[in-house]
């Protein structure tokens, strides 16, 4: 089986567990699973895949990932492409929204707002710290992330507006 064969994403949607908890819990002590995962998070959303982003905590309500610099995601200026740094943002803030929720939920994204606030450059960390829904009642949730350069510098921020609600089981 390939990669790209395994559906994360149909497992997650209809899966009694909070699948991206599992999988995460399963992969991230073992030698290279951090890197699997990410893999995985990239092959469940193709386009998400494309900036090569590198969870590194996964916890309850908090995600940090990172993404390196490199040319395919530089823009004219010769810093990170705009479009890059917000994939970054909600790649970050779903999957801390992800890992957060209750075995019963699931959630999409009703709406993003990012604002940039210097040229990125180098590799770009996100920090996502969200609220932790404690039911799958259908609910707005923000969900805020910060995207910082190597030096600590805020280069971005964003906020996710996340809808919340109960799985639909086959």
């Amino acid at each position: 089986m390939k990669l790209t064969d395994f559906s994360l994403a149909s497992l997650a949607a209809t899966s009694r567990r909070n699948t991206i908890r599992d999988v995460w819990d399963k992969l991230s002590p073992l030698p290279g699973g951090k890197r699997l995962f990410s893999r995985l998070i990239g092959a469940m959303a193709p386009y998400t895949g494309t900036i090569r982003a590198e969870v590194e905590v996964l916890e309850r309500g908090r995600a940090e990932v990172s993404m390196r610099d490199r040319p395919g995601l530089r823009n004219h200026l010769r810093s990170v492409h705009a479009v890059a740094l917000v994939n970054l943002a909600e790649l970050t803030g779903n999957t801390a929204l992800s890992y957060a929720l209750p075995d019963d939920a699931r959630f999409i994204v009703a709406g993003l707002s990012i604002e940039y606030l210097k040229k990125a450059r180098g590799t770009i960390r996100a920090v996502c710290e969200c609220p932790l829904p404690e039911t799958s009642e259908r609910r707005e949730y923000d969900i805020p992330v910060s995207l910082r350069d190597a030096t600590g510098t805020e280069v971005a921020r964003a906020v996710l507006r996340s809808l919340v609600g109960p799985k639909k089981h086959p």
